[in-house]
């Protein structure tokens, strides 16, 4: 397809798309000749992506184009390649590792992931983002007085295993190893927003079924 194909389908402006091009965040398509390239269904499934991290993940250009060059790792094997691409959105900042509550906060965290049986989550503890948001989001409940019993945390963590599971399901039906990979940066770019606004809703739900609606 041409460059106004592409635009159509996509439903982003040929500007945008050259600017794309130009950021390295869509690969430059076949050249005809010195003035026409001509797309295909790989560059209109990368727009896509690339448009849901910047338009709805709000995610900045330059991390983008990290994100998208572990996605194109083909050097590294599949969960790690994965992983890289998960790990190169925005995160939390590195936590205060002298904070009592941070200390506290990890130890709870080792203990949670103990109970749980993620031995591999736990061989991940020193580079996973997703380990040091636990850490920071834990230490924040301790800093404020509130007390989630860790039998608590243990069923949360059932329950996300099981969304993680539905999760990488999906993921699976895709045909590619980069589609599978994709799949999963744009599911954690779209799916995280929709999985909290269905937590807000089940709670106003099961709030009016047990308090009332007045």
């Amino acid at each position: 397809m041409r460059l106004a194909e592409l635009s159509e389908r996509s439903g982003v402006s040929t500007a945008t798309i050259k600017y794309y091009l130009r950021e390295g965040l869509l690969p430059p398509g076949r050249q005809i000749n010195t003035t026409t390239a001509e797309y295909d269904e790989v560059h209109l499934r990368r727009l896509r992506l690339v448009r849901a991290m910047i338009q709805v993940g709000r995610v900045p250009v330059a991390t983008v184009r990290e994100v998208l060059r572990n996605v194109d790792d083909y050097s590294l094997g599949h969960t790690i390649r994965l992983g890289a691409a998960l790990w190169a959105l925005p995160q939390v900042p590195e936590p205060d590792e002298e904070d009592e509550f941070v200390l506290a906060a990890r130890r709870e965290a080792d203990e949670l992931l103990e109970t749980l049986g993620w031995s591999n989550a736990r061989q991940l503890t020193t580079v996973s983002p997703a380990y040091r948001s636990l850490v920071v989001a834990v230490a924040a409940f301790r800093r404020l007085g509130y007390e989630w019993g860790a039998e608590l945390l243990v069923t949360y963590g059932k329950l996300m295993h099981e969304v993680a599971k539905l999760d990488l399901d999906f993921v699976d039906t895709q045909p590619s190893q980069a589609e599978k990979v994709e799949t999963a940066v744009l599911g954690t770019v779209l799916t995280e927003p929709m999985l909290h606004a269905l937590r807000r809703l089940a709670q106003e739900e099961e709030s009016g079924r047990r308090y009332g609606y007045e």
